[in-house]
């Protein structure tokens, strides 16, 4: 048995948010209270001046295995979740091959069954992400796909969107949307601005993301289907999703770090490594995002961590692939520029990167109870520490050389501390 002493346990799902001690019984939490550490222990982790958490839950990441694993693998990808506190991470299917068929789905479960943490897996939603002809999505559900997304690239048919946003009603699961439409982007990856101006090209503007959230939420109230806006970026985009909720749509919607934290300044300064789909914006945008969380119209955190190698980031802005690795720096983001300058409260902040997430795909993780799974959390959030290293393949982040508040110490998960931070008995 493992006891956690004296530390601030906070739980989402009860809003307890006092001292408690915890007991580890194999994979599950025995008891919850206060214990004497002198007890018949195999290991007491002394948590005084520390947080203790559910473990967090990221419904977006990118492990680009299989096929594209020079950049990240399924070994690695989980390395890096675990040093940034996460238990559960849901991988996108933009793999090559695209997880869209019984054998590829197969496999990567495979690779994922045999992970430390808990690794779900999204299926596509068109075959090949053609976005023309649906995947047999009750069969790739049986096989234990949690959900379908074409992320990286937008569903344009909007009678094909109604035929799968019926399909996955059909069998209640969550249909996850890229939105932006290309159309309306010249260089993707930039916000079409002040920025794209002084660099000379038309970039990818707010309206090219807002024109699609606003058609999907409607398509989503009128098939009544559970509906995801991935990433979302633009004040327009946040205002579409209210409307939505206020409809009664079954609309839910994620921000990532990158954009609450930065502005499509950062391009200037970090070029390629400030370079995502959808782009960082205005100021406008960015404090939109902050207020869409504090009231609840953007209901979680997710980092879209999204590595490539140092080479393909060297490339020319304009030929540079888009996105950013984000579990490692996910945590410190939040208690950076969400907490610590007063927009959320801790709990809210940890509600948002735990319970949330978890209850988009009705995954019994997200919370800290008697019975339940030992997934857990151990951060300070006063200690600063300066970003370098990654456990990540890849180290494609604009926070390198930022100092962030909030560190995490310790990653247990099933019951075994898989991550203790240099320094920790």
């Amino acid at each position: 048995m493992i006891l956690i002493i004296g530390g601030r346990m906070i739980d989402p799902k009860t809003g307890i948010d006092e001292f408690r001690d915890l007991v580890i019984d194999g994979t599950r939490i025995k008891y919850i209270g206060k214990f004497h550490s002198g007890g018949a222990y195999d290991e007491v982790i002394d948590a005084h001046g520390k947080i203790i958490v559910p473990g967090l839950i990221d419904v977006h990441v990118h492990f680009r295995d299989p096929g594209f694993t020079y950049k990240e693998d399924m070994e690695s990808g989980v390395a890096s979740a675990i040093r940034g506190g996460f238990t559960t991470v849901v991988c996108m299917a933009n793999t090559k091959p695209v997880i869209d068929n019984r054998e590829i789905l197969a496999e990567v479960l495979e690779k994922a069954g045999k992970a430390p943490i808990h690794v779900k897996t999204v299926a596509a939603v068109s075959k090949g992400f053609g976005g023309g002809e649906l995947t047999d999505m009750a069969e790739l559900k049986k096989m234990g796909a949690i959900g379908f997304s074409d992320d990286g690239v937008p569903l344009r048919d909007s009678a094909f969107l109604r035929r799968a946003m019926l399909a996955a009603k059909e069998i209640d699961a969550p249909i996850s949307l890229h939105e932006e439409d290309p159309g309306l982007i010249g260089v993707a990856g930039i916000n079409d601005g002040a920025v794209s101006a002084d660099l000379g090209f038309t970039g990818a503007p707010a309206v090219s993301e807002s024109s699609m959230v606003a058609r999907d939420c409607m398509i989503a109230a009128a098939t009544g289907a559970k509906v995801h806006i991935q990433h979302i970026s633009c004040a327009e985009s946040i205002a579409a999703v209210r409307l939505a909720k206020d409809l009664g749509a079954r609309v839910s919607a994620e921000a990532t770090p990158q954009h609450f934290s930065l502005t499509e300044e950062a391009v200037l300064n970090k070029g390629a490594l400030a370079k995502l789909n959808p782009p960082l914006r205005t100021e406008k945008d960015r404090y939109a995002i902050i207020a869409g969380l504090r009231d609840g119209t953007i209901d979680m955190i997710a980092t879209d961590h999204a590595p490539h190698s140092a080479e393909e980031k060297a490339r020319p802005l304009t030929e540079a692939p888009s996105g950013m690795i984000g579990l490692e720096t996910s945590l410190a983001l939040g208690i950076t520029n969400l907490v610590r300058t007063g927009h959320l409260t801790l709990l809210d902040l940890i509600h948002k990167m735990s319970l949330a997430p978890a209850n988009l795909y009705g995954i019994p993780a997200g919370f800290l109870a008697e019975g339940g799974p030992a997934n857990i959390a151990i951060f300070d959030e006063r200690e600063s520490w300066t970003v370098s290293d990654f456990s990540s393949k890849s180290s494609n982040s604009p926070f390198i050389g930022q100092t962030l508040a909030g560190k995490i110490k310790y990653t247990i998960c099933r019951g075994k501390v898989l991550y203790r931070d240099k320094g920790q008995a």
